[in-house]
Protein backbone atom coordinates (compact mmCIF):
# COMPACT_ATOMS: atom_id res chain seq x y z
CA UNK A 1 0.00 0.00 0.00
CA UNK A 2 1.40 3.17 -1.13
CA UNK A 3 1.42 6.22 1.00
CA UNK A 4 -1.34 7.97 -1.25
CA UNK A 5 -3.20 4.57 -0.61
CA UNK A 6 -3.46 5.08 3.21
CA UNK A 7 -6.09 6.51 4.90
CA UNK A 8 -6.72 8.15 8.15
CA UNK A 9 -8.81 6.43 11.06
CA UNK A 10 -10.87 9.22 12.39
CA UNK A 11 -13.37 7.84 15.10
CA UNK A 12 -14.36 9.54 18.69
CA UNK A 13 -15.26 5.93 20.34
CA UNK A 14 -12.10 4.03 18.98
CA UNK A 15 -14.13 0.80 20.48
CA UNK A 16 -16.69 1.54 18.07
CA UNK A 17 -14.19 1.34 15.28
CA UNK A 18 -13.37 -1.93 16.15
CA UNK A 19 -16.59 -3.03 17.04
CA UNK A 20 -17.92 -1.95 13.29
CA UNK A 21 -14.93 -3.64 11.70
CA UNK A 22 -15.44 -6.28 13.55
CA UNK A 23 -19.17 -6.90 13.51
CA UNK A 24 -18.99 -6.29 9.11
CA UNK A 25 -16.73 -9.49 9.03
CA UNK A 26 -18.56 -11.74 11.49
CA UNK A 27 -21.49 -10.74 9.48
CA UNK A 28 -19.89 -11.50 6.37
CA UNK A 29 -19.07 -15.79 8.09
CA UNK A 30 -20.79 -18.40 7.42
CA UNK A 31 -20.35 -19.00 11.27
CA UNK A 32 -21.16 -15.57 13.30
CA UNK A 33 -20.67 -15.57 16.68
CA UNK A 34 -22.52 -13.78 19.00
CA UNK A 35 -22.82 -10.27 18.71
CA UNK A 36 -22.11 -9.87 22.62
CA UNK A 37 -18.90 -11.26 21.64
CA UNK A 38 -17.83 -8.80 19.44
CA UNK A 39 -19.13 -6.39 21.68
CA UNK A 40 -16.45 -7.53 24.32
CA UNK A 41 -13.25 -8.45 21.94
CA UNK A 42 -13.83 -4.39 20.62
CA UNK A 43 -13.52 -3.82 24.49
CA UNK A 44 -10.55 -5.24 24.64
CA UNK A 45 -8.79 -4.19 21.73
CA UNK A 46 -9.93 -0.33 23.04
CA UNK A 47 -8.20 -1.62 26.60
CA UNK A 48 -4.91 -2.31 24.77
CA UNK A 49 -4.53 -0.35 22.05
CA UNK A 50 -1.22 1.04 24.14
CA UNK A 51 1.60 -1.53 23.66
CA UNK A 52 2.72 -0.12 27.20
CA UNK A 53 0.45 -2.80 28.68
CA UNK A 54 2.11 -5.61 27.24
CA UNK A 55 4.97 -4.98 29.46
CA UNK A 56 5.86 -5.25 33.36
CA UNK A 57 8.87 -3.58 34.80
CA UNK A 58 10.61 -6.28 36.90
CA UNK A 59 12.39 -5.50 40.39
CA UNK A 60 16.02 -4.60 38.79
CA UNK A 61 13.91 -1.47 36.70
CA UNK A 62 14.05 -3.31 33.62
CA UNK A 63 11.29 -3.44 30.84
CA UNK A 64 9.90 -7.50 29.73
CA UNK A 65 6.95 -8.52 28.04
CA UNK A 66 4.31 -10.24 30.01
CA UNK A 67 5.56 -14.02 30.95
CA UNK A 68 1.32 -15.03 30.25
CA UNK A 69 2.07 -18.75 31.37
CA UNK A 70 3.73 -17.87 34.40
CA UNK A 71 0.96 -15.61 35.60
CA UNK A 72 -1.13 -18.37 34.81
CA UNK A 73 -0.06 -20.56 37.23
CA UNK A 74 0.45 -17.94 39.88
CA UNK A 75 -3.09 -17.23 40.05
CA UNK A 76 -3.75 -20.15 41.68
CA UNK A 77 -2.33 -19.07 44.68
CA UNK A 78 -4.37 -15.62 44.54
CA UNK A 79 -6.87 -14.41 46.32
CA UNK A 80 -10.52 -14.46 44.28
CA UNK A 81 -10.50 -11.21 43.06
CA UNK A 82 -6.72 -11.27 42.36
CA UNK A 83 -7.86 -14.34 40.66
CA UNK A 84 -10.19 -12.62 38.80
CA UNK A 85 -7.94 -10.01 37.47
CA UNK A 86 -5.18 -12.28 36.56
CA UNK A 87 -7.46 -14.81 34.54
CA UNK A 88 -8.80 -11.63 32.63
CA UNK A 89 -5.12 -10.22 32.12
CA UNK A 90 -3.92 -13.46 30.60
CA UNK A 91 -7.19 -14.50 28.93
CA UNK A 92 -7.65 -11.29 26.60
CA UNK A 93 -3.81 -10.90 26.00
CA UNK A 94 -4.09 -14.28 24.61
CA UNK A 95 -6.53 -12.93 22.36
CA UNK A 96 -4.82 -10.65 21.22
CA UNK A 97 -1.42 -12.27 20.57
CA UNK A 98 -3.39 -15.02 18.81
CA UNK A 99 -5.95 -12.61 17.04
CA UNK A 100 -4.55 -8.96 15.93
CA UNK A 101 -1.30 -9.35 16.44
CA UNK A 102 -1.20 -13.10 15.53
CA UNK A 103 1.96 -12.34 12.57
CA UNK A 104 4.29 -11.25 15.77
CA UNK A 105 4.28 -14.79 17.06
CA UNK A 106 5.94 -16.23 14.14
CA UNK A 107 8.98 -14.40 15.63
CA UNK A 108 8.65 -16.69 19.07
CA UNK A 109 9.42 -19.67 20.00
CA UNK A 110 6.29 -20.60 20.70
CA UNK A 111 3.08 -20.04 18.02
CA UNK A 112 -0.28 -19.21 18.24
CA UNK A 113 -1.76 -23.17 19.35
CA UNK A 114 0.45 -22.59 22.78
CA UNK A 115 -1.44 -18.95 23.30
CA UNK A 116 -4.57 -20.42 22.26
CA UNK A 117 -4.72 -22.88 24.62
CA UNK A 118 -3.70 -20.59 27.40
CA UNK A 119 -6.26 -17.94 26.61
CA UNK A 120 -9.19 -20.95 26.53
CA UNK A 121 -8.14 -22.22 29.91
CA UNK A 122 -7.48 -18.65 31.67
CA UNK A 123 -11.27 -17.77 29.76
CA UNK A 124 -12.08 -20.89 31.77
CA UNK A 125 -10.65 -20.28 35.00
CA UNK A 126 -12.45 -16.61 35.09
CA UNK A 127 -15.72 -18.40 34.17
CA UNK A 128 -15.09 -20.62 37.24
CA UNK A 129 -14.80 -17.28 39.35
CA UNK A 130 -16.73 -14.66 37.73
CA UNK A 131 -19.27 -15.81 34.65
CA UNK A 132 -20.83 -13.35 33.80
CA UNK A 133 -20.79 -9.83 32.10
CA UNK A 134 -23.43 -7.56 30.94
CA UNK A 135 -25.39 -9.74 32.76
CA UNK A 136 -25.04 -13.02 30.59
CA UNK A 137 -24.30 -16.34 32.28
CA UNK A 138 -21.28 -18.46 31.71
CA UNK A 139 -20.08 -15.52 28.97
CA UNK A 140 -16.30 -16.38 29.55
CA UNK A 141 -17.39 -20.07 29.03
CA UNK A 142 -18.88 -18.84 25.59
CA UNK A 143 -15.60 -16.30 24.97
CA UNK A 144 -13.71 -20.03 25.89
CA UNK A 145 -15.52 -22.08 23.00
CA UNK A 146 -15.45 -19.32 20.22
CA UNK A 147 -11.85 -18.29 20.90
CA UNK A 148 -10.71 -19.36 17.78
CA UNK A 149 -13.49 -17.83 15.79
CA UNK A 150 -12.61 -14.77 17.13
CA UNK A 151 -9.35 -14.85 16.75
CA UNK A 152 -10.02 -15.53 13.02
CA UNK A 153 -12.14 -12.10 13.11
CA UNK A 154 -9.24 -10.20 14.88
CA UNK A 155 -6.87 -11.53 11.83
CA UNK A 156 -8.58 -10.21 9.47
CA UNK A 157 -9.86 -6.75 10.73
CA UNK A 158 -6.27 -6.27 11.49
CA UNK A 159 -5.00 -7.75 7.88
CA UNK A 160 -8.09 -4.81 6.56
CA UNK A 161 -6.37 -2.48 8.08
CA UNK A 162 -2.79 -2.89 7.25
CA UNK A 163 -3.07 -4.16 3.30
CA UNK A 164 -6.46 -2.65 2.93
CA UNK A 165 -7.51 -6.42 2.13
CA UNK A 166 -10.27 -8.53 4.08
CA UNK A 167 -8.96 -11.61 2.46
CA UNK A 168 -5.23 -10.83 2.46
CA UNK A 169 -4.05 -13.10 5.61
CA UNK A 170 -6.18 -15.74 4.08
CA UNK A 171 -5.24 -15.78 0.95
CA UNK A 172 -1.34 -15.77 2.32
CA UNK A 173 -1.96 -19.09 4.71
CA UNK A 174 -3.55 -20.66 1.30
CA UNK A 175 -0.57 -20.07 -0.63
CA UNK A 176 1.73 -21.47 2.16
CA UNK A 177 2.79 -25.21 3.21
CA UNK A 178 0.58 -24.36 6.74
CA UNK A 179 -2.84 -23.71 4.81
CA UNK A 180 -5.58 -22.23 6.13
CA UNK A 181 -7.81 -24.23 9.03
CA UNK A 182 -11.23 -24.64 8.34
CA UNK A 183 -12.63 -22.33 11.00
CA UNK A 184 -10.34 -19.80 8.71
CA UNK A 185 -11.88 -20.53 5.97
CA UNK A 186 -16.03 -20.29 7.85
CA UNK A 187 -15.18 -16.76 9.61
CA UNK A 188 -14.35 -15.63 6.21
CA UNK A 189 -17.28 -16.82 4.17
CA UNK A 190 -15.85 -19.96 2.84
CA UNK A 191 -17.33 -23.45 2.87
CA UNK A 192 -14.77 -25.73 3.20
CA UNK A 193 -15.02 -28.72 1.40
CA UNK A 194 -15.65 -32.14 2.32
CA UNK A 195 -15.44 -33.36 -1.47
CA UNK A 196 -11.95 -35.63 -1.81
CA UNK A 197 -9.96 -34.78 -5.19
CA UNK A 198 -8.36 -37.92 -6.36
CA UNK A 199 -4.92 -37.63 -7.95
Amino acid sequence: MTMSQRKIITSSNLQGFFFEGLNELNKKSLCPIPESIIFYSSEVLDKFALTQDFFEVTDEGKIRQKILGMKLLEAMQMSREEQKRTYKEVADMSLLVCGYFSESVNKKIVDTHYYAQLGKMAYGHLNNVSPSFLDIPSFYGMVSTCFESMTTLMSNFASKNRYGSDHELLFKKLNSDEGATESELLASGILPSKTNIAS
